[in-house]
């Protein structure tokens, strides 16, 4: 069974940085993607950033430019480097795990979340 922690959440002042962790432990097969996705309180659930385990990276729009999403294959660990952060960026970040399972079937792990605040 696979479990993922998150950590590295916390407050920050507009314009500050965090550094966020995902760790990955159990069987997991060698083909995913891990990302990171954020919800705050009365909106949907929204990506933030995703990368595979080729290195191919995608982001919201949103946070280009001031995000970047990284992983240790080896330590099944995914990072979010959050530069210039802003009060909009305040949300519980999750980490994801798809992956597929037969010719269809998509896979998804979450993390239990972790809390980012954005001061103004």
């Amino acid at each position: 069974q696979v479990h993922l922690v998150e950590s590295g959440g916390g407050l920050v002042q507009a314009g500050g940085s965090l550094r966020l962790s995902c760790a990955a432990s159990g069987d997991i097969f060698r083909i995913n993607v891990m990302g990171w996705y954020r919800q705050a309180p009365g909106k949907q659930r929204e990506l933030v950033s995703t990368i595979s385990n080729g290195g191919m990276t995608n982001y919201a729009d949103s946070v280009k430019g001031r995000f970047t999403i990284s992983r240790d294959n080896a330590k099944n660990t995914v990072y979010l480097q959050m530069n210039s952060l802003k009060p909009e960026d305040t949300a519980v970040y999750s980490c994801n795990l798809r992956y597929k399972r037969g010719l269809v079937n998509t896979v998804d792990l979450w993390g239990q979340g972790t809390q980012v605040t954005v001061s103004s």
